[in-house]
Parts: C-alpha cells; sequence; structure tokens
C-alpha cells in the first residue's frame, strides 16, 4: 500500500500501489478542470517522493516549467511509498 500525504494539513491516505492520485486530490480541494494534462489547473508541489510517483507524461512535460517539484495530479500515479504533496 502507498501514502498519499497532504503537507498543509496532515492528512494521509492509503492508496494502492499503482493507483491514480487525481480522485484523492479532488476530494482533498485541489482544483480540477480537463483531467486530461492540457491545462495546468491541477499542478501539485511533490514535497517528498517524486520518485515513488510514475514518470511524466507527454503532457506534463510540455506544460510544466519546474519538473524538480511540480506535477500534474490527473496524469501521475502513485508507484508505492509515501508521497508528500502540497497546492
Amino acid at each position: 500500500m502507498a501514502k498519499l500525504v497532504f503537507a498543509d494539513g496532515n492528512e494521509e491516505y492509503q492508496l494502492e500501489d499503482g493507483a491514480p492520485i487525481a480522485q484523492i486530490c479532488e476530494e482533498a480541494g485541489v482544483p480540477f478542470a480537463c483531467t486530461e494534462g492540457i491545462c495546468g489547473t491541477c499542478v501539485i508541489e511533490v514535497v517528498e517522493g517524486m520518485e515513488n510517483l510514475s514518470d511524466f507524461t507527454q503532457e506534463e512535460e510540455d506544460f510544466l516549467g519546474d519538473m524538480d517539484k511540480e506535477r500534474l495530479a490527473c496524469q501521475c500515479k502513485i508507484k508505492g511509498g509515501c508521497v508528500k504533496i502540497k497546492f
């Protein structure tokens, strides 16, 4: 099981390894619009555990400026371990 932690409120969610994080992020208040990686509304900052997320998609590579810290929540899957984010 993987763990997704929201840095601002220290909320923690258990997810199956390989699960998308979009639904949990949306329920926690991350804004979503297109859900296809085009609009960039769902940009999150990864505080810890970037290595525990899926590889960057082409949409993320085209949109994001800071690929060391930012991801699009609609494009990410958690591979395992713990990921801490803020938005």
